[in-house]
């Protein structure tokens, strides 16, 4: 655990405001700050730290917390101090390390990874810790791989961290494990797409729509709000404008898609709170509208940044009203810009990399200036590639079409199952569930119908390919805290068609039987597998399909090969 972590604990322990913090501990509320953002650290014997271990011990006074006090939160403290100290210097010993034996020119690093020259000299001698050493880390490795990636820089760079140069086989797997040694935090290769899957496996689009009461939003109208053309110049006047592009196109009568596509710099404008709520805010009122965002991404970035930014946008995904994009072949982060329009209003900006503060943003509602963004805005998507296509009801016969399509392509398949596959149900069973759980006519002719396709599609796979298959293993304490549903996604179903246990054992043996009788085809049951809602296929080099039972029912293909590649390597650690 680090310094600000624990203090940030305290904090929601306490029930206390960083101003009532700093308060009784006599300090500044921007020290407070900066330590709780780990901006800053205080030293192991300073005096600031007593006042914190002092003004914590007051704040829990009152509230009979007797065990907080100076003396032990002083020891806690110092021991975390003490260890950050020795972690900081090895991170800062192997940093060196790094640039020395590759010859990194440093300010080749300074433009490629956004942070000043000047700063990345003073954490290589170790006079400044990074703010955030995951970040930090992430960028440079990221930086590493990409820009050292000859077989001769390969060779050095494994020596130097004493693995194989073809364990550097791609800018993915060289970045991890670049980080895990300069970090000494070990990386697996499949943790971020591991948090990707929960993520979705967890997601509730109802539970998410009432808490942020997205049910009760009301589209306000104004018959007669006009944009005013603009200029923004500097952060704080950029995170104005982009609110006032929201404002507009929320207000405006125009039903026309959004399309969003940026590469500007987002670690600044995003430390301002309530810029982001204001901002999340924005893009749900622009849903409620009923309006489609058409998004194109920025993914040229460390796999784990990557992967982060798209967990932060699943609930936006989960509403069928995104299609994300990204832009291939990238070559210059030098020159950011930013595009985003509506049918009513459009708002562009610029800046060079490293100098955010002084770009600038320009709005606009002009009729022909929106209609020369609306253009670019369709000549960029003729650039892009899909990041991932995502069906949900509407587009039911689209994805059937797609699944018909999938079956007849040539290469392994490796999937990940929450339950048994539908297709190894045999009749009996089938018919014995639908009766039980009083399923209509219309229902049970449905599945019938459905059963019988995904039994053809998987045939005709089996054919000529091989599948091979990882499935969770619930034990009966487990079914009786989470009933298991059949696999009906390719329906869109919300409601369930559940199993009693026996069922679900009996399915089970089927699938079994369903193996030992294709050769081409492997069933692996792990108990460690804990999706409890989706349903994973991984087509070899070609595409994901992530499947979601409910809440809502769902359907991501996803192609970009860096994250082909991390669910291969998630799928063996299996």
């Amino acid at each position: 655990m680090e310094f600000h972590t624990l203090i940030n604990q305290y904090i929601d322990m306490l029930g206390c405001s960083a101003r009532e913090l700093a308060d009784a501990s006599g300090l500044s509320n921007a020290v407070i700050s900066r330590y709780r953002s780990g901006e800053r650290k205080p030293a192991p014997d300073s005096e600031q730290l007593e006042k914190i271990a002092d003004g914590i011990s007051k704040l829990a006074a009152p509230k009979q917390l007797s065990d907080l006090t100076t003396e032990k939160l002083l020891d806690e403290f110092r021991e975390i101090l003490g260890k950050d100290a020795k972690s900081y210097a090895d991170f800062a010993n192997k940093f060196s390390m790094l640039i020395d034996t590759l010859k990194i020119n440093m300010k080749d690093l300074s433009a490629a990874t956004n942070y000043e020259t000047s700063y990345l000299y003073r954490i290589r001698l170790g006079q400044r810790h990074p703010n955030d050493l995951n970040a930090f880390a992430n960028s440079i490795c990221h930086f590493v791989a990409s820009h050292f990636d000859t077989p001769n820089n390969q060779a050095v760079l494994a020596k130097l961290i004493a693995c194989s140069p073809e364990d550097l086989y791609d800018v993915s797997a060289c970045t991890r494990l670049l980080k895990s040694w300069l970090t000494d935090i070990p990386t697996e290769a499949g943790d971020e797409m591991s948090s990707f899957l929960k993520k979705l496996d967890e997601f509730d689009l109802d539970e998410y729509i009432r808490a942020i009461h997205f049910d009760k939003m009301k589209v306000p109208s104004f018959p007669f709000y006009k944009v005013s053309d603009k200029h923004y110049y500097g952060i704080e006047e950029m995170r104005k404008g982009e609110l006032d592009f929201f404002k507009a196109t929320v207000l405006s009568r125009s039903k026309e898609p959004i399309f969003m596509c940026s590469d500007m710099p987002m670690a600044d404008m995003a430390e301002e709170m309530d810029f982001n709520k204001k901002w999340m805010f924005g893009i749900a009122m622009s849903l409620k509208k009923g309006l489609h965002l058409n998004i194109i991404h920025n993914i040229d970035r460390p796999f784990e940044e990557m992967m982060l930014g798209l967990e932060a946008w699943i609930p936006i995904y989960m509403t069928g009203q995104i299609s994300p994009y990204h832009l291939p072949d990238l070559t210059t982060n030098i020159y950011h810009h930013f595009n985003y329009v509506s049918g009513a209003v459009a708002l562009t900006g610029e800046c060079i990399d490293g100098y955010h503060g002084n770009g600038k943003y320009y709005l606009t509602g002009n009729r022909e200036e929106v209609a020369y963004y609306r253009q670019k805005a369709k000549d960029l998507l003729s650039k892009a590639k899909p990041l991932m296509e995502i069906y949900r009801s509407p587009a039911k016969q689209q994805f059937c079409e797609f699944e018909k399509h999938i079956s007849t392509e040539a290469g392994t398949r490796y999937c990940m199952l929450s339950v048994p596959p539908i297709y190894s149900i045999s009749d009996d069973l089938l018919t014995r569930i639908l009766q039980r759980s009083n399923a209509s006519s219309e229902t049970c002719e449905e599945v019938r119908a459905y059963v019988k396709l995904q039994r053809t599609l998987t045939s005709h796979t089996l054919q000529t390919n091989h599948m091979s298959i990882v499935m969770s293993n619930i034990t009966e304490q487990e079914f009786d805290k989470h009933p298991v549903a059949l696999s009906l996604s390719g329906l869109f179903k919300e409601a369930e068609i559940c199993y009693t246990y026996e069922e679900y054992a009996e399915h089970v043996r089927l699938t079994e039987q369903y193996a030992n009788e294709n050769a081409s085809y492997t069933l692996k049951c792990s108990d460690d597998l804990t999706f409890r809602n989706i349903q994973v296929q991984l087509l070899e080099n070609k595409c994901i399909v992530i499947s979601k039972e409910k809440t809502p029912s769902i359907h991501f293909v996803i192609r970009h090969p860096k994250m082909l590649d991390a669910m291969y390597h998630f799928y063996l650690s299996e």
